[in-house]
């Protein structure tokens, strides 16, 4: 199975930038969006033999997250079931045999880390909500988790080290996470490959000198180990400022 995660920064912009034909392309069994920043009914995508769920932001024009899967899933959620996280259109998670599958654009912590109490209450939860759905069955999760986990997944991590996305926090609220019984699929297959990332700053020209970060990631139940057959980030897909990211399940 192939699935596909991408931050689209918009999914109508992306639209207008090649989104099509990458999706044909890439023909995953269930593909991802965060970002979407629109409300229902603001566009209508035509992909066939392939079920959608999408969820909205209360906020105009903005977050909001989309699954597009070809398999019908047993059952649908959207959000963590805690009313102070699900009016961002944040979470959705699909239910089937053999494993619960989600897509999560996680808050950012904003200028100043204005949002860091936030944010630092929001891994929490979602932590918790991981963990007691794996208890259950295996676990797949993958989105912009809008942080960059060691000094491996960006480009200038001395001159970020309390910036949003890579301060200590953060990291080591996705290090508990891992800790629990789950991998990150990308670290699994490369563990020391430098200089990919996944999101570039707009400014700066920042892709162009590929000064980016690895903050869109796959992770899996630990279950699913024996199950991992490839990943892979495709820096080559422009259409946005982040990048789609891949795995492959045997």
């Amino acid at each position: 199975m192939k699935f596909i995660s991408w931050n689209v920064n918009g999914i109508r912009a992306c639209v207008e930038k090649g989104f099509i034909d990458f999706f044909k392309e890439v023909d995953a069994d269930i593909f991802c969006l965060q970002e979407t920043k629109l409300q229902e009914g603001q566009i209508n995508l035509e992909l066939e033999g392939y079920h959608q769920y999408w969820n909205y932001a209360k906020k105009k024009g903005y977050s909001g997250t989309a699954i597009f899967t070809k398999q019908q899933p047993i059952e649908v959620t959207y959000g963590i079931e805690i009313e102070e996280h699900d009016n961002e259109g944040r979470v959705i998670t699909l239910e089937f045999d053999e494993f619960y599958f989600i897509t999560v654009y996680t808050p950012n912590s904003q200028n100043e880390l204005k949002r860091l109490d936030y944010r630092m209450k929001w891994e929490e939860d979602f932590k918790n909500y991981l963990t007691k759905l794996d208890s259950v069955k295996p676990v797949i999760v993958c989105g912009d988790l809008n942080v960059a986990h060691k000094e491996i997944d960006l480009k200038n991590p001395k001159n970020n080290r309390k910036n949003a996305g890579f301060t200590d926090e953060e990291r080591n609220k996705l290090t508990e996470l891992l800790d629990l019984g789950f991998i990150d699929t990308y670290r699994y297959f490369y563990p020391n490959k430098e200089g990919i990332y996944s999101w570039w700053s707009y400014r700066f020209n920042a892709r162009k000198n590929n000064a980016g970060w690895r903050i869109d990631y796959f992770v899996a139940s630990k279950k699913l180990e024996n199950k991992l057959e490839s990943v892979d980030i495709h820096t080559e897909i422009l259409g946005s400022d982040h990048c789609p990211v891949e795995l492959v399940l045997k």
